[in-house]
């Protein structure tokens, strides 16, 4: 039996090499990524998928193989929610134009499902200390939290004029394998990071800002349910609707690695772009989320419970293999 074809856009990357990894069992998975892309995340298994080089900003690059895909995981973005003030022409113009140009391609092909992994903090905006879930209100205070929510909107919009088929699956803070240390993104992998080359530890604040995380291999398992999906239900909050203080990410993993780190509080520190909050959970209005789905779910792993998988823990505890480490980490 053929087996169906997943196109995945930024499959290359932290969560889209996972994501490729668990459907290539049952699919034939196909990954576009920039040209001249690291293919380190993919290096275990790149024989077994398809690779297609080229620029998401040119549709060229990926129309000629959409007529045989069933379908889309849209993962391709040029920009960060710290950064993304800076410019948000450039955040608008390298994201949500060449989504629109995707969203034309496939408008008159019917048998299409995209499914977009969005954002789910910076789409809603500040908390205030409240629980976000998928019917809260929207007030981004960040460009990347606009551009987002923009894309879920014309989903929302080419739905109501061409029956386009989609998914929008909203993920917190992602941690684990294949994450890289320093950039900008995923405390948890920073921390360990440099707990591990012996580096302080800097906590902007208190360490009293609270945050829900999420294990990469469980936000995959969640955003891969969406592919069979046929629910009235378009949005998703992919979380375990947990909060955790730095302090208690610094503690949970001082148990795993070992270590007695130096931590350095600035209490002093101005958020940049003013777009720190001092609290923000989401979880969704759909309890379980699973049930919604139809599928009986197990978390692949205990909310924080370590902090990692015991397979990733016991690279971690290896910390005089730093090789291990660095693999683990980048």
């Amino acid at each position: 039996m053929k087996k169906q074809s997943v196109l995945i856009l930024g499959g290359g990357g932290f969560i889209g090499s996972h994501l490729a990894e668990y459907l290539m069992r049952d699919f034939k998975v196909i990954i576009f990524e920039k040209e001249g892309f690291s293919r380190k995340n993919i290096q275990e298994f790149e024989n077994d998928i398809e690779i297609i080089e080229g620029d998401f900003q040119n549709p060229i690059d990926y129309t000629m193989i959409l007529n045989d895909i069933d379908f889309i995981f849209h993962l391709a973005w040029s920009t960060i929610h710290e950064s993304s003030n800076k410019n948000c022409q450039y955040d608008i113009a390298s994201n949500v134009f060449p989504t629109l140009a995707l969203l034309d391609s496939i408008k008159s092909k019917k048998g299409i499902k995209i499914i977009f992994v969005s954002s789910g903090g910076t789409v809603y905006g500040n908390s205030n200390g409240l629980t976000m879930k998928e019917n809260s209100r929207h007030n981004p205070i960040c460009s990347y939290g606009i551009s987002k929510l923009m894309v879920e909107k014309y989903l929302y919009l080419y739905a109501h004029l061409y029956k386009i088929n989609y998914a929008i699956g909203r993920l917190p803070n992602v941690y684990g394998e294949r994450q890289h240390w320093n950039r900008n993104q995923g405390i948890i992998t920073t921390f360990i990071y440099n707990m591990l080359i012996n580096k302080p530890l800097v906590v902007w604040g208190d360490g009293s800002t609270i945050r829900d995380y999420i294990y990469v291999h469980d936000a995959v398992h969640g955003v891969a349910r969406l592919l069979h999906y046929k629910g009235e239900h378009k949005i998703f909050n992919i979380s375990t609707g947990m909060g955790y203080s730095v302090n208690d990410i610094i503690a949970k993993i001082i148990n795993v690695v070992d270590s007695n780190p130096k931590i350095m509080y600035n209490d002093s520190w101005i958020p940049a772009f003013k777009i720190f909050f001092p609290a923000f959970i989401i979880d969704s209005a759909f309890v379980p989320f699973f049930i919604i789905l139809n599928i009986v779910f197990e978390p692949l792993s205990n909310p924080i419970y370590t902090i990692f998988s015991p397979a990733w823990a016991n690279v971690f505890n290896s910390s005089s293999d730093f090789l291990k480490i660095s693999n683990a980490l980048a």
